[in-house]
C-alpha cells in the first residue's frame, strides 16, 4: 500500500495536480492526504466558481482496520466519474488519500465512455504527479499504546522509544509518574514493549 507523505503546513498542504482534456472539457485532478480532503473540496468549490462537477472519491483505514472507500459523481451520470475514480486508487493501491477532479464544460458532451475516460486518466495524471515529485510513501499503519512511566526511568524510555522510531508524547504528569503515549510501527512498539517490560519500573500495565 501507498499514501501520500504527511509533512504539511497550513501554508504549504501536500497535494498532486493533474490535468486533462477531452473536447474542450478541462479536467483538473488534485490528489490530497485524506485528512485534508473535506477541507481541500471545498476551498476548491471556492477557487473554482465557474466549474460544474466536483467528483471526489477517497479511501482510508477506520478504526478497526478495514479500508472505507466513498466516491461522488457530483451530478455526472452514474457510473461514469466517481467509480472510475475510485478504482484508479484501488489500481495504485493508495490510502488514506482522496481526490477531487474539477471540471469545466467544454460545450461538447462525451457520453459514458467519454467521461471514463477523462476522469481516469485526470486521477492518473495526478498520481503521476505525485510519483515524479516523490510524494507517495510506503504506507506504514500506526498503532498506539499508552502506560504510565515512573520519573526515574522517563529519560530512559523516551531515549529508546525515539531510537526506535516511535512518536513519544507526555501527556499527564501524575503523582508516581508520567502518562505518556507511544505511537509507531507495531514491530518496534514491540520491540519497546519488550525492553519496557524488562528493564523499565512501570506503575501500569499499556492499554
Amino acid at each position: 500500500m501507498k499514501t501520500l507523505a504527511s509533512q504539511a503546513t497550513k501554508q504549504m498542504p501536500i497535494q498532486a495536480i493533474g490535468n486533462f482534456e477531452s473536447k474542450g472539457s478541462k479536467f483538473l485532478s488534485f490528489l490530497f492526504p485524506f485528512a485534508q480532503f473535506n477541507e481541500s473540496l471545498s476551498s476548491l468549490k471556492e477557487q473554482h466558481p465557474k466549474a460544474v462537477h466536483f467528483v471526489s472519491a477517497s479511501r482510508h483505514y477506520n478504526e478497526y482496520g478495514q479500508i472505507l472507500e466513498s466516491f461522488d459523481d457530483d451530478k455526472e451520470p452514474r457510473g461514469s466519474s466517481g467509480t472510475p475514480s475510485l478504482n484508479v486508487l484501488r489500481g495504485e493501491e493508495l490510502v488514506e488519500v482522496g481526490v477531487v477532479i474539477v471540471r469545466y464544460f467544454g460545450g461538447t458532451l462525451l457520453g459514458v465512455g467519454g467521461l471514463v475516460r477523462a476522469y481516469t486518466n485526470a486521477v492518473q495524471n495526478a498520481i503521476e504527479s505525485a510519483k515524479m515529485q516523490g510524494l507517495l510513501v510506503d504506507y506504514i499503519h500506526a498503532e498506539t499504546f499508552e502506560l504510565q512511566i515512573a520519573y526515574s526511568a522517563l529519560s530512559v524510555c523516551e531515549y529508546e522509544a525515539k531510537k526506535l522510531g516511535l512518536c513519544f508524547e507526555k501527556e499527564a504528569f501524575l503523582p508516581f509518574g508520567v502518562q505518556v503515549r507511544v505511537q509507531g510501527e507495531k514491530k518496534c512498539l514491540e520491540m519497546f514493549k519488550t525492553m519496557y517490560n524488562n528493564n523499565f519500573v512501570f506503575i501500569a500495565n499499556p492499554k
